[in-house]
């Protein structure tokens, strides 16, 4: 087990990161407050991992009362949100109860907003199953739920007491949503890590084999640089985190035009790290080579390399509910180079209208 921390003053926390950790209640008692936890996951998860969780802490004397709601992207909202409430409610749980997401990012997503909002703020620990929540979503403290008008658009900054990452449960992912995971994994060496970005160039066959080795370092790379970059900006204030977003911009955009749930977040991601790539070169700031090597590797990914054809009126009017508009402008994120990302306002429409051309065009 490796254990990579996050180490922000009174809200630090570690992630563990390692096999069999469902098993490792030892892992979570230290951090529960009161032995009383909700276990909340999904219809498609508790088939798979509640039961261990479940068993290991109430072997812990730990009382557990288990919420699973629907799965998808598409319950992502506030009636499944409300739905959760009433099982908190009707349970009558305190304060010191402990919310615990076991589940991808839509389960985290929620749970986090829910410990943050029920009873003002209640403990919340991540158990992410899914490569894309273990490398992303699980840390960093954002929570939240969509809108028809936009994804994520309400939410809070709230941090987990810890993270458990169990690399075992990645064997049961379909293969679509490992490689929606990857996507997130490669952002990493895209917006600040060359060597890293080299290394999945030369272990990505092994990634999408499933070693174990492969995956472990992945996580564990990954997780660091997001903690890096939550500990300088934790609240996305200071314009760092928000470089932690290359590609959401315009996956967002895809992801509300097509209808939440079409397209896998990382795929929708995967296809607008393609068209960043392409604004970039159309700006002068990367060459069309370094763009054929992010297509390439996407590609060894399983993953899109082409937009849907929104039409470009549409993305900029998606793209204009973005949470990084400031003052009416949208902010994109960006690359100099493959490992350096940086964010401007300043992107002519001429650029813009041509790299999402090139990329609905690409295939």
């Amino acid at each position: 087990m490796h254990t990579v921390h996050v180490p922000l003053r009174e809200r630090s926390y570690p992630i563990y990161i390692g096999d069999d950790l469902l098993n490792r209640a030892d892992l979570i008692v230290s951090h529960v407050p009161q032995k009383r936890v909700a276990i909340v996951t999904d219809t498609t998860v508790a088939c798979l991992h509640l039961k261990p969780v479940a068993a290991a802490l109430e072997a812990a004397d730990i009382d557990v009362m288990p919420v699973v709601l629907p799965a998808g992207e598409q319950e992502k909202n506030w009636n499944t949100l409300n739905s959760l409430f009433d099982a908190l409610l009707a349970r009558r749980c305190e304060r010191k109860t402990t919310l615990i997401a076991l589940g991808g990012g839509v389960i985290g997503d929620i749970t986090g907003f829910a410990a943050a909002t029920y009873l003002r703020g209640v403990p919340f620990i991540q158990i992410p199953t899914t490569l894309l929540a273990q490398v992303d979503s699980s840390v960093g403290g954002k929570t939240g739920i969509n809108h028809p008008r936009g994804k994520n658009m309400i939410g809070a900054f709230y941090q987990p007491l810890t993270v458990l990452a169990d690399t075992t449960a990645l064997n049961t992912l379909p293969q679509r949503e490992l490689s929606a995971g990857l996507a997130e994994v490669i952002k990493y060496g895209l917006i600040r890590d060359f060597p890293f970005f080299e290394w999945l160039e030369n272990n990505i066959d092994a990634l999408m084999a499933r070693n174990a080795q492969a995956l472990a370092y992945a996580v564990q790379r990954s997780c660091e640089n997001k903690s890096e970059v939550v500990v300088i900006d934790e609240r996305e204030e200071h314009g760092q985190r928000a470089l932690l977003n290359l590609g959401h911009t315009f996956g967002h955009a895809i992801e509300a035009g097509l209808g939440f749930g079409t397209w896998l977040h990382g795929e929708a991601v995967a296809a607008g790290m393609v068209i960043a790539g392409r604004v970039s070169a159309a700006m002068g700031m990367i060459s069309a080579s370094d763009v054929a090597r992010v297509v390439a590797l996407l590609r060894r990914a399983a993953l899109p390399v082409s937009a849907p054809a929104l039409g470009i009126e549409r993305y900029i009017e998606l793209m204009g509910v973005d949470k990084k508009v400031v003052g009416g402008k949208i902010r994109f994120i960006l690359l100099r180079s493959i490992g350096s990302a940086y964010l401007t306002s300043d992107v002519p429409a001429d650029a813009l209208s041509a790299g999402i051309s090139a990329s609905v065009s690409d295939e």
